[in-house]
């Protein structure tokens, strides 16, 4: 198998140089989220996230290319919310410019493989953790380390998570299965977790406790919106959960890691990191 790596550039001569003789091609590049108004990034997903995987999707064509994997992302089914997790067959309801711009592209994937007999596979992962992580799991990985009181043990929700071993994995198999192609997958770790619980794995892999008490969410939430937190606050709070039944079921995949083994990677990285 030959591996090429290729920049979102439009040098459409490279490419063919690089695809020729390729039967498949992973796309992960994406531009992520920034911080700013969606009217501000709109910009700028539109033509990394859009026309970059429609351009992306016409050079495997051309080149004769029989798969094209798409790493989107699970925010395309919505914010979550509640307990009920989200099914691959869910109609799409992506709130932000990010999530909107993975549907889009999404949508350009199919509307230019399918008619040319390109089979293509949309992968919807939820966050990905593992060494490197940054954002928002870095955070929960520094606040684990620091060991202070938080006013989170009343947070009762179920959170899905994906380490990068597993999707890694995951993109493998849905490379040569020969009924990964034409659909949409929703992929997990297969357990979720509450982000009290959450807290309280990272701590001990960290060889710490975490110190929780109770606190009423909605005056989490209250005090949140005060100090302009407020989205931060609802990921804390609030469920996102996947099925990834399906995945298992018809492609026989089986996650190679666990939550717990996921986590401590994540950990050992963090702290090498550190230490730096």
């Amino acid at each position: 198998m030959r591996h090429e790596r290729l920049a979102l550039s439009k040098d459409t001569k490279k490419w063919q140089e690089a695809l020729e003789s390729i039967d498949c091609v992973v796309h992960l590049a994406a531009q992520v989220h920034q911080i700013g108004r969606d009217s501000e990034l709109q910009h700028t997903f539109n033509e990394v996230n859009i026309e970059g995987s429609r351009f992306v999707a016409e050079q495997c064509v051309r080149s004769g290319v029989k798969r094209l994997v798409f790493i989107s992302t699970a925010k395309v089914n919505g914010e979550g919310g509640d307990l009920q997790a989200y099914d691959a067959s869910d109609p799409p309801h992506p709130q932000d410019a990010y999530a909107r711009s993975k549907l889009a592209a999404e949508l350009a994937i199919r509307s230019i493989c399918a008619p040319a007999g390109v089979e293509f596979v949309i992968i919807r992962p939820p966050l990905v953790y593992g060494p490197g992580v940054r954002a928002n799991f870095r955070r929960l990985l520094r606040i684990a380390e620091l060991g202070v009181p938080l006013p989170l043990a009343s947070i009762d929700n179920r959170r899905s998570l994906v380490c990068v071993d597993n999707l890694a994995d995951f993109i493998e198999t849905c490379m040569t299965h020969p009924k990964a192609h034409g659909r949409v997958w929703l992929i997990s770790d297969g357990e979720d977790v509450s982000t009290p619980e959450l807290i309280r794995r990272l701590a001990r892999c960290m060889g710490k406790r975490a110190i929780l008490f109770r606190c009423p969410t909605g005056f989490l939430r209250s005090a949140a919106a005060l100090v302009g937190l407020s989205a931060e606050a609802e990921r804390l709070c609030n469920s996102f959960t996947l099925d990834s039944t399906p995945a298992r079921a018809i492609l026989d995949w089986n996650a190679p890691m666990s939550l717990d083994e996921g986590l401590l990677q994540a950990v050992m990285d963090y702290k090498t990191r550190r230490k730096i």
